[in-house]
């Protein structure tokens, strides 16, 4: 059985553009999964397209970093920056109050249920969770997803973390290197967790091209895929989309790579599909025994209004 790889766009909902490049990826068959943003400003519009595209696999891009929550802000205060109204405005300032500890687990859960419940509101079978920059990673965040993904219904996760591969084909700045280096370090508790009996998911073999955001174009997307190995199953993380006025007013440093990274998409992958033992396209709906009964017709996803905490 040749390797499977899930070719999978984060921050649909962000902006027009962007949903507008993955559902043209999807159309051209170089994509096969997105996820979604709960509270995104182009949430509708890209619900609307995930209805309309059922063979796109949509799953809950969570966001606790850089935005607004969907649940109320009086029952996440953990979660909040200084305004008492949204999340901490970077990564860095997460990340310090993960480690020390000053985020409720139960902040987590229930900002992590209301995202997902959102979006099944919305008549989306989510396959998966993933976080905005990788927040689950940490072990105070990864195990309250974890047991709120499978108590709405959802058992895949991605594996937050690049084979040694991989990562050195991206060609990474040295700053890039060395933080990806720090964050690999809680790649064993991560292992240790999503491997509970209570909590066990679906996880790839490894992702692919964390190291390349923002850097990735065709001759690294070819070099990482030409090194993809025979047996296992990836996931390519990547963030395509069109530049668009909505873009260039969100502070963001992944702009002129969106689009980049649309054209490598568009250029690599009907080229990988016509090499000897090309990996089968996949996205996470169609792992384990979920991914039988969707493929029967006889799976029933979640509404989104089942009692969940």
């Amino acid at each position: 059985m040749p390797a499977r790889l899930i070719l999978n766009a984060d921050d649909f909902g962000l902006t027009p553009g962007i949903n507008r490049g993955i559902v043209e990826l999807h159309h051209a068959g170089a994509l096969t999964s997105t996820t979604l943003m709960a509270t995104a400003p182009a949430f509708e519009d890209a619900a609307a397209l995930a209805r309309t595209n059922p063979t796109l696999g949509i799953g809950c891009h969570l966001t606790f970093v850089d935005g607004f929550p969907a649940a109320h802000p009086q029952s996440i205060p953990t979660l909040l920056g200084a305004d008492g109204k949204t999340f901490r405005p970077s990564l860095a300032d997460f990340a310090q109050a993960a480690l020390r500890g000053t985020i409720e687990p139960d902040d987590i859960a229930r900002e992590t249920q209301a995202q997902i419940q959102r979006l099944q509101r919305a008549g989306i079978d989510v396959t998966h969770i993933d976080t905005h920059k990788h927040t689950h990673i940490f072990p105070a965040i990864s195990a309250p997803v974890l047991h709120i993904a499978q108590r709405c219904g959802i058992p895949a996760i991605r594996y937050p973390f690049e084979p040694s591969w991989s990562a050195k084909l991206a060609q990474a700045p040295f700053a890039r290197r060395v933080q990806l280096r720090i964050l690999n370090l809680f790649a064993p508790s991560f292992r240790r967790i999503a491997r509970e009996p209570a909590l066990h998911g679906f996880l790839p073999t490894g992702t692919l091209g964390i190291a390349a955001t923002g850097t990735l174009d065709a001759p690294t997307l070819r070099a990482i895929l030409s090194a993809l190995p025979p047996v296992g199953t990836f996931e390519l993380c990547c963030h395509p989309g069109h530049i668009d006025s909505a873009l260039t007013s969100i502070n963001t440093r992944l702009r002129a790579s969106r689009q980049q990274e649309l054209q490598a998409l568009l250029e690599v992958i009907p080229e990988l599909s016509r090499t000897p033992d090309a990996p089968q396209l996949i996205h996470y709906g169609n792992l384990g025994i979920p991914g039988l009964q969707r493929a029967s017709g006889h799976f029933e996803p979640f509404t989104g209004y089942e009692k969940v905490l």
